[in-house]
């Protein structure tokens, strides 16, 4: 018997290619520094806001510039597949029982993807559009 266990050899950066699941679970997380730059860029606006015209108007002449609207393509983009991975992991992250039977998972995904059309169609009510 040998005094030493077997250790399974895992590469240390790149461990994460060799699943499926694997590499969307980090390009999920990756998408999310976007999602956080994007919402550091609002928080900045409000504070242009804040300052006045003067300055509101130089935070919209600088989102507006070809790297501006870039940046709010890629950032949608982002957003969109970590909404679309996230809605499809639901079901194994969140299991839900009704009257003793496990729900569907395509009625999770489902629920989720409706609520999500309400909220946006409330808010393109609000917003007037």
């Amino acid at each position: 018997m040998s005094r030493r266990p077997y250790v399974r050899p895992i590469s240390r950066t790149g461990w994460w290619t060799t699943q499926k699941r694997y590499t969307e679970y980090m390009a999920r997380e990756v998408t999310c520094v976007f999602i956080g730059a994007y919402t550091v860029l609002l928080v900045w606006g409000l504070m242009r806001l804040s300052q006045g015209q003067e300055a509101w108007d130089s935070f919209v002449a600088g989102i507006t510039g070809p790297v501006g609207i870039l940046f709010h393509l890629v950032c949608l983009a982002f957003a969109f597949y970590n909404t679309v991975t996230w809605f499809r992991v639901t079901p194994k992250a969140m299991p839900l029982m009704f009257k003793g039977k496990r729900v569907p998972g395509t009625v999770i995904v489902g629920g989720h993807w409706a609520a999500w059309a309400g909220v946006t169609l409330v808010v393109l009510i609000v917003a007037g559009i």
